[in-house]
């Protein structure tokens, strides 16, 4: 693990079947809460990386959590190839929150994952019992993305540990009816937040990260 002037730190995580991720922990100056937030890419297969997320893992360092982002396997530096449907991701993700839990003296995780790394966290919720909430990035319940990743969706639905869901109402792979008729199933408190006018790549672009750690934030002190 090597510290930088920052207070960053780019530590290896080993999954339970060898596969070594790359990870980037994200210190606050001050820490002000005994949580830290756990930020999963979106698709690799269509180039998703860490880097996606350093916006808001900066935003939220700077609002006083702990955040660690990492490469899923295939991903950046990481070692193993990724999978089509996001399976084995959900290993690397509860690994990583183990890691966590292990390593940076807080025993309280927030998944927050965005576009196909929000169907991966949402799987790995329930599996990690000290995951204390979950964030939605543009979920992706629509049709055609459920093809890949629609068998994620159970878990988080039937999960009763708090959610929200953000998302543009211009999002190309959900609509937002498609999003409501899912959450109407969906078990305990769940809320969501529509960003009007926004698509989905669009809501994953920096210009957006800073209101996406606004929201991350303020879901925080409702937990």
């Amino acid at each position: 693990m090597i510290p930088t002037k920052s207070g960053s730190e780019f530590p290896i995580v080993e999954t339970r079947d060898g596969v070594k991720l790359q990870a980037r922990v994200y210190r606050p100056r001050e820490d002000m809460a005994n949580l830290v937030i756990v930020l999963v890419h979106p698709y690799t297969v269509l180039g998703g990386v860490q880097g996606l997320m350093k916006g808001i893992a900066g935003g939220l360092a700077n609002r006083g959590y702990k955040a660690v982002t990492f490469d899923m396997r295939g991903a950046g530096r990481s070692t193993g190839r990724a999978s089509l449907t996001g399976s084995s991701e959900v290993n690397d993700t509860v690994d990583v929150c183990r890691w966590v839990l292990q390593n940076l003296g807080s025993d309280r995780i927030l998944l927050v994952g965005s576009s196909a790394g929000a169907a991966i966290a949402g799987s790995a919720v329930d599996q990690v019992e000290r995951v204390v909430g979950y964030v939605s990035l543009g979920y992706p319940f629509g049709l055609t993305a459920s093809i890949l990743f629609g068998r994620h969706n159970k878990a988080i639905l039937q999960s009763s540990k708090p959610k929200l869901f953000v998302m543009g109402t211009r999002d190309g792979f959900t609509s937002v009816k498609h999003l409501e008729n899912k959450l109407k199933s969906a078990a305990g408190r769940v809320e969501t937040h529509l960003l009007e006018g926004v698509s989905h790549f669009q809501m994953e672009g920096p210009d957006f990260d800073s209101q996406m750690a606004d929201l991350i934030d303020g879901f925080i002190a409702t937990l």
